[in-house]
């Protein structure tokens, strides 16, 4: 995999695990800027067509002067500073449909938050199927302070995942909440005891994705997110959809042929994702 065209978000692939680390560091304090965008563009287009990485994790070792954990201390709002509202409209699209493809990415992504976490970082854990926290990470969403809401998933979005109240308390007063209480109200699933911790479970759950069928993970995670909030007769007809997926590429019959070696703990010569 080319990785120099997001140079800029501090990549790192483990092959053997088809796992690929985000480390965030730039800036003074990972904030979000177009150049950071660039690059997340970059990867999405990669990881949309390259089926080598089965895991994306993104997280960071950051530490401010004062030796504040940071993992993204919210978008880059001073590049703003001499735009006009114009601008400032379109790029903030931009974020949102940004976000869109890093949600759909036909592969399973991790978040691994380590410190600070305000802003679009707060809104970037929506996009991820899974998120850990460490008990020095912090979540906010001080956006309606600055006269603006959070505009990159976090009022579409963040009410689906920690329901209304939660969602309208975080965006309305902008008050920080630690890891205990983010998992507490699902913005993150599981809480590690420290970075390193946090590590050794992305590369246990990368372990584990690298004996599935890239096809079949792929379409299973469409076929969901497809389905959420709508009736059961479409929910039933992504699935649908999705099953047939995997036996018209052939990845069903790998599976049967491969039924007994499976069970005893091979894995098979899965195809490529399709």
């Amino acid at each position: 995999m080319e990785l120099s065209t997001i140079s800029a978000l501090n990549p790192s692939l483990d092959s053997e695990r088809r796992l690929l680390t985000l480390t965030l560091d730039h800036g003074k304090a990972n904030e979000m800027g177009t150049a950071q965008l660039t690059a997340l563009e970059n990867l999405c287009a990669l990881l949309e067509t390259d089926s080598s990485v089965s895991c994306l994790c993104t997280t960071s070792a950051r530490v401010s002067s004062k030796g504040t954990p940071i993992f993204i201390a919210g978008a880059n709002v001073t590049e703003r500073s001499d735009w006009d509202d114009d601008r400032v409209k379109a790029h903030v699209l931009r974020q949102r449909e940004l976000m869109r493809r890093l949600r759909r990415l036909p592969l399973f992504t991790v978040v691994l938050s380590h410190g600070v976490t305000l802003g679009w970082g707060a809104e970037f854990l929506l996009t991820a199927d899974y998120s850990l926290a460490t008990p020095a990470a912090s979540f906010a969403l001080p956006e309606t302070g600055l006269g603006i809401l959070p505009g990159a998933r976090g009022t579409a979005e963040l009410a689906l995942q920690v329901g209304p109240a939660h969602a309208l308390r975080l965006g309305c007063t902008g008050e920080s909440i630690d890891a205990a209480e983010a998992q507490r109200i699902g913005l993150v699933q599981e809480v590690v005891d420290d970075l390193d911790a946090g590590r050794w479970r992305v590369e246990a759950l990368a372990e584990r994705l690298c004996k599935r069928s890239p096809t079949a993970i792929a379409a299973y995670k469409q076929a969901l997110l497809d389905g959420l909030g709508q009736p059961e007769q479409v929910r039933l007809e992504c699935e649908r959809a999705a099953y047939e997926r995997t036996v018209d590429t052939g990845e069903a019959a790998i599976g049967r042929a491969s039924f007994a070696a499976i069970r005893k703990g091979a894995t098979p010569e899965w195809g490529p994702r399709r």
